[in-house]
């Protein structure tokens, strides 16, 4: 499903520059569920950044679903993002003037899915994930384990190839923690690619797999 090659991502800090990631090669099969860990500062959230193509690598390749994605233009890149990638950030990142069923169906709108399609589908996602009932709650209006749930309904709306996430429990306490990973664990067993960087080991242990990151390379 992910098949990276040689990744390299170097960042500017005035006139020096800063290697981040220093060579990275690297497989998910499809169905896979891998946690990425390391010290802060070792490129988790990069590498993650890179693979989701929602920042371009220095050098190297990011091949997903069998598409070399270095060939597809910024719209092309929107477009597979919307239509085949999931991403669940520590910060939820919910539009707050937006209701939980609003935020689920925006990124389905700009896909081009109907309205009552798009609709449905994310009642459904919110169902997923036990937030039937808050539908029409805005933000403010839930906790902080609830709004990390409709970030993921938002991000398995569209049934993606592969989901992404960032600390996904990072702001949450050990009940909200617990039950967004019971979450993840269910997706998993239905068959969906899943992403994770965590600085949890607790969290690590529900993956298949987990690659440490050090100094911009893995290490094991």
């Amino acid at each position: 499903m992910i098949e990276i090659k040689g990744l390299v991502k170097t960042f500017k800090d005035g006139e020096s520059e800063i290697q981040v990631l220093k060579g990275i090669d690297f497989k998910a099969k499809t169905g896979e569920f891998i946690a990425v860990m390391g010290r802060s500062g070792a490129g988790k959230s990069t590498l993650l950044y890179q693979m989701g193509l929602l920042d371009e690598p220095t050098a190297g390749e990011v091949i997903i679903d069998n598409k070399n994605t270095s060939s597809l233009t910024i719209e092309e890149k929107t477009f597979f993002r919307l239509s085949k990638l999931g991403y669940v950030f520590q910060d939820y990142a919910l539009l707050p003037e937006m209701t939980a069923l609003e935020n689920v169906a925006l990124p389905l709108l700009m896909k081009g899915v109907s309205e009552k399609e798009a609709y449905e589908k994310a009642s459904n996602s919110l169902i997923i994930v036990g937030l039937g009932k808050r539908l029409n709650n805005l933000p403010s209006k839930l906790s902080g384990g609830e709004q990390q749930r409709v970030s993921i309904a938002r991000a398995i709306a569209h049934e993606p190839k592969i989901l992404f996430a960032d600390e996904p429990t990072a702001n949450l306490d050990n009940e909200s923690s617990r039950v967004i990973m019971e979450i993840f664990k269910e997706l998993h067993k239905k068959g969906q690619t899943i992403i994770m960087v965590t600085h949890e080991v607790e969290y690590s242990k529900i993956a298949e797999r987990i690659i440490h990151l050090d100094d911009g390379r893995i290490v094991q």
